[in-house]
């Protein structure tokens, strides 16, 4: 049987991102994610963010920037966020050995409105934030994000959100503890629901070559409500759910949301 997950005490759970992705949970993620999910996703995104050729495009929080490095390989001006310089170091050396042109920077996802250099060159003309992060932060945290994006958006620009943890896709659901297997590294996530909080604590054991590594994550889990007020308070009026690329309605139980929203 797992060990109980402690309670957040002194910030663990809302800082855990920060120290999370290296090593062999970015490996995972890399074997987990074929090219082909990229483009469809990518297409996806020129379709719904209606930029235009050479628009500037926000990708936040962006890991190894693999859709930015298709959306600048089509002609885009994007520019990359992330805590994880592991990841930064990858896209930059990816997006430099295909020749294609990307601004990558090093910064927390929760500090948006600080990050001067997103307001050198004028705002974003659509942004988008995929891979579940979108609940990393608590309420306060995902209010201090959205803020800080919209005030890097033009009018009229649009946001789209992916995320696997919308509370309607997770709870009907859960299951406390799911082996994943991709490649050569096997995963054990062990989860715990902290109903006070509406918080999914999570303990990762990753196991590859005979070695065992142990991380914990917090994710805050929010209804559909939820989500449209807070983008509702910075200024984004939702247009549409979806439960796929595909643009399938999303509904209780889906296993996705993608959340488009639109900068008033």
């Amino acid at each position: 049987m797992s060990k109980p997950i402690p309670p957040d005490k002194g910030g663990t759970a809302s800082t855990w991102y920060k120290d999370f992705f290296h090593g062999v949970a970015l490996d995972l993620w890399r074997k987990a994610i074929p090219p082909e999910q990229t483009r469809l996703e990518v297409d996806f995104l020129e379709k719904t963010l209606k930029v235009p050729e050479g628009g500037k495009l926000l990708d936040v929080p962006c890991g190894n920037g693999r859709h930015s490095r298709e959306l600048a390989a089509r002609g885009y001006r994007v520019t990359g966020v992330d805590i994880s310089e592991e990841f930064l170091q990858e896209a930059r050396a990816a997006s430099s050995a295909a020749g294609i042109q990307a601004e990558w920077i090093l910064g927390d996802m929760s500090e948006m409105g600080d990050l001067q250099d997103l307001k050198m060159d004028g705002k974003f003309d659509g942004a988008f934030c995929f891979g579940n992060s979108f609940g990393y932060l608590n309420h306060e945290g995902m209010a201090a994000f959205l803020g800080g994006l919209s005030g890097n958006l033009e009018k009229g620009a649009r946001f789209v959100i992916d995320t696997g943890i919308a509370a309607e896709s997770i709870l009907p659901t859960m299951q406390t503890r799911i082996w994943y297997k991709v490649d050569d590294i096997l995963m054990l996530s062990e989860h715990q629901y902290d109903c006070r909080q509406s918080r999914m604590d999570t303990e990762y054991t990753f196991l590859r070559d005979g070695k065992t590594e142990t991380r914990k994550a917090s994710s805050w889990v929010f209804t559909v409500a939820e989500m449209e007020r807070l983008l509702n308070q910075a200024g984004l009026e939702t247009l549409s759910l979806f439960e796929s690329t595909e643009e399938q309605p999303y509904k209780l139980g889906s296993p996705r949301l993608i959340l488009t929203a639109e900068k008033q």
